[in-house]
This record gives structure tokens, C-alpha cells and sequence, in this order.
């Protein structure tokens, strides 16, 4: 079997794995919401995009839990080069996310991922 094409690829590089990872993102990002899914994000310093998913006990049992966060990392993986570099992402769905076609998943997460890359931190010289 072949190996799937480098920009189709989940690395774990792409993942955020940390609990001081989702933290940071929590603490010091930014909040988008939308009906299946609420999207934490904040510049990385990093020259890709890295997704991390949490899935409340309220979306339902492990089952459909761990259903979501596959679909939802997959959408991730299939999409990842129409996304903006640079960030870090923390998603949290809702109940409904585990109901819905995958296609609307899709369309609500092209919509709240930040489209643009993060504004470029200022250089040692700007800074005095």
C-alpha cells in the first residue's frame, strides 16, 4: 500500500498532544463559535498548523466521542492546505456535532478557522 501524499498526512508535529498546549490556547487565544463546534486559536511561531480536539462527557458516551474527534481530525487532515500556517487550534463540539453530515462540519470549520496567517511578531530592531 502507498503511503497517502505529504500534505494529506496527520504528523504528530501537527497535533497538539500537551495539556500546557490546549492551556495556552485556552488562556491566551481567541474564540470562535459556531453551532457544532466552539474554535480556540493563537498564533504558534511555528511554520504550520497544529489541531488539538476536546470533546466534552455532555456530546454523549466514549463512542461517540472518540467518533467525533476522528471525524473531526480527518477534516482537519483533508483540508489542511486550505487553512492559514501558523496557529495553534483547540476545538470543543457540541452535542449536535455527532448528529450532522460530515459535510457540515466541514463547511462550519472553513468558516471559523482564521483565514489569515498570525501578524508576524515585531523584529529585535522595531522593539525599543
Amino acid at each position: 500500500m502507498n503511503a497517502p501524499p505529504a500534505r494529506r498526512r496527520f504528523p504528530k508535529s501537527a497535533r497538539l498532544l500537551k495539556r500546557a498546549e490546549f492551556r495556552r490556547v485556552y488562556d491566551e487565544g481567541q474564540r470562535r463559535n459556531g453551532s457544532y463546534f466552539a474554535v480556540f486559536y493563537r498564533p504558534n511561531g511555528l511554520a504550520e498548523t497544529r489541531l488539538g480536539v476536546t470533546v466534552p462527557t455532555r456530546v454523549g458516551g466514549a463512542v461517540l466521542r472518540n467518533r467525533v474527534k476522528r471525524r473531526l481530525r480527518e477534516l482537519f487532515r483533508l483540508n489542511r492546505e486550505r487553512f492559514a500556517q501558523g496557529w495553534d487550534i483547540v476545538m470543543n463540539p457540541r452535542e449536535a456535532a455527532g448528529r450532522v453530515p460530515f459535510r457540515s462540519l466541514e463547511k462550519e470549520m472553513l468558516r471559523l478557522f482564521p483565514s489569515q496567517a498570525p501578524p508576524a511578531p515585531p523584529k529585535e530592531s522595531e522593539v525599543q
